[in-house]
């Protein structure tokens, strides 16, 4: 059932989805040496006063938080290369350029954050405000998105491309 408002996929290169994977499957296999620490710190005596048994729990909420999200993350992604497209969309590299001013250019790539180790490309969501802004913007086309700062900026795409990284 659509419910209409599913985010775009997230594509993901070969090796961000097996670094990703390596990333989850250490996470899982800590698990028992967590909750042997977390046993550990509550043998210590009264929880109320016992900072390292709270640390330890902190550190398992932290860690089961970023289970869940690689897990859902690698279960939704598409692995290899985006479709092409004629317009921006996520997993393009993108360049645009500020105002009026053609010589004020940034180049990025609009795509998860979770693959911005994989490259030296800022890496902008498709939810911030400026991924929403361009998404489906030609060369050209000028937008115009409310920074988090409130300010107005416009915004005139120059070029994209996919990312191969």
């Amino acid at each position: 059932m659509s419910t209409g408002n599913e985010a775009p996929a997230t594509w993901l290169s070969q090796d961000a989805y097996d670094r990703l994977q390596a990333e989850l499957d250490e996470h899982i296999a800590n698990r028992p040496a967590i909750a042997a620490e977390i046993n550990a710190r509550r043998e210590e005596g009264d929880l109320r006063e016992n900072g390292g048994y709270h640390a330890a729990r902190e550190e398992q909420g932290k860690a089961e938080g970023r289970i869940r999200y690689l897990q859902e993350l690698l279960r939704t992604a598409k692995v290899g290369e985006a479709p092409t497209t004629d317009a921006v969309s996520p997993g393009m590299v993108v360049t645009i350029y500020f105002d009026d001013d053609t010589e004020d250019t940034e180049t990025f790539l609009l795509g998860s954050r979770e693959i911005a180790a994989t490259t030296d490309l800022t890496v902008y969501s498709p939810e911030s405000a400026l991924g929403k802004a361009i998404l489906g913007g030609r060369p050209g086309q000028t937008c115009t998105y409310t920074a988090p700062s409130g300010a107005d900026i416009k915004v005139t795409v120059v070029s994209f491309e996919p990312f191969s990284g």
